[in-house]
């Protein structure tokens, strides 16, 4: 076994915020032992058995993330157990840390909390100079490293820690380069039958698909004595997975959609509003979370109740009660609506069900309109997205980037 796998339990991971992740995958592709899955899973462990086993029969390395004080304390280290046998003991070192955290702030720790101090029997501890530690397990001949996603000392724990193992691990085998090719709005039956020369076909050069959060994520690899042949092995490979995913591949590896759809606007001299209901700003969010959006972001209003579309965006109130606020007339109206005040060539609408009520039978819940103005108009497009509140939300704000995405490269 020579994959790595980095699996973010909870937190961020989920609404697309994977700093942690990230940086954890770029200290180890500089390595030259690139990660071969990034996975994010529920803060839960029914979700978290079945997809850290296939890590520890699939992978010589698995790095876990999770939040502080949270799932690496005490979730995590409770599955590993049940996987690989090793029992649950008090790590007194741990519990000692924790005593002092507690003892930093004037308060005597509660006895209840000294089950995170518990690890699986022959865990081995790295402790920063302060904050949550890290720690690692020897695993079914690999090994798992569990790391404090959240801790300011997190790139000192990486190259401490996680790069030896990584070295001990993998540094025998042949010289591996990787590529994410990341699509959106991409049905995976379609990306497979797209891909079907490749997919499952050994060599040089493989080709594998994963989905992530409903999106598909095509991973590439190369393999050659050196990093430069690996290289070369994957560049061609590259370049004909790329031309068959066409206008669904939005970009590669570390690239968000915001991002991408930030420079689009930018090339072309646009500026987008944001008229947001049931994703509630995070549309919003997303596209700011990008430094300089300031130059192509103009405004975003939330308006949740029918009043607000009405006094912000001029939304008819006769349009709300004919077709109620989650239809494709009213989405319509508010990206014209929002287009209107801001001045700007470009918006996005969004009115929908995130659940977990309001839904009917004839719109259930996860039922989304979103609408795109653009230069040559208006349109709008339902969706029926899976999954809860979250996932919905963060589902229509993928929609909605990709929706602007897809008309400005026209």
């Amino acid at each position: 076994m020579s994959a790595i796998w980095v699996l973010s339990v909870g937190g961020g991971a989920l609404s697309g915020s994977d700093d942690a992740a990230r940086a954890v995958g770029r200290a180890l592709s500089g390595l030259g032992a690139p990660v071969s899955w990034r996975l994010a899973v529920e803060d839960d462990e029914a979700a978290l058995e079945p997809t850290l086993r296939a890590g520890l029969e699939s992978a010589a390395l698995v790095v876990v993330l999770g939040q502080p004080g949270g799932s690496a304390g005490e979730i995590v280290p409770r599955v590993l157990s049940r996987l690989t046998g090793a029992r649950l003991v008090l790590h007194e070192r741990r519990l000692a840390l924790l005593e002092a955290e507690f003892a930093r702030r004037g308060r005597a720790m509660p006895r209840r909390l000294d089950r995170l101090a518990l690890l699986p029997q022959g865990a081995l501890l790295w402790v920063p100079p302060d904050g949550e530690p890290g720690w690692t397990l020897e695993a079914r001949g690999g090994a798992v490293a569990v790391l404090p996603g959240g801790s300011p000392h997190l790139d000192a724990i990486v190259q401490e820690m996680v790069l030896p193992l990584a070295r001990a691990r993998v540094g025998r085998c042949p010289a591996q380069v990787a590529r994410t090719l990341l699509t959106t709005g991409l049905a995976a039956a379609e990306a497979e039958e797209r891909l079907g020369s490749w997919l499952g076909k050994e060599g040089a050069a493989t080709v594998s698909c994963a989905l992530v959060e409903g999106d598909v994520h095509v991973r590439l690899t190369g393999l050659g004595p050196t990093l430069a042949l690996a290289e070369a092995a994957l560049e061609p490979l590259a370049a004909d997975v790329r031309a068959a995913l066409g206008v669904d591949c939005y970009g590669r590896d570390e690239d968000t959609l915001e991002e991408v759809v930030g420079r689009l606007l930018l090339e072309r001299g646009f500026q987008v509003s944001l008229a947001e209901s049931c994703t509630g700003g995070l549309l919003g969010h997303r596209l700011t979370n990008v430094a300089g959006s300031s130059r192509y972001v103009e405004r975003g209003v939330v308006v949740y109740s029918n009043r607000a579309k009405e006094e912000l965006l001029g939304v008819p109130e006769a349009l709300l009660r004919a077709h109620g606020a989650v239809s494709e007339p009213v989405a319509l109206a508010m990206a014209a609506g929002i287009c209107r005040v801001s001045g700007t060539q470009c918006a996005l609408a969004v009115t929908g069900i995130a659940g977990p009520d309001g839904g009917s039978a004839e719109k259930p819940v996860g039922t989304v309109w979103i609408a795109c103005a653009a230069p040559g108009g208006v349109e709008a497009r339902r969706h029926l997205f899976p999954g809860g509140r979250v996932s919905v939300k963060w589902r229509s704000s993928q929609a909605a980037l990709d929706m602007l995405r897809r008309r400005l490269l026209r």
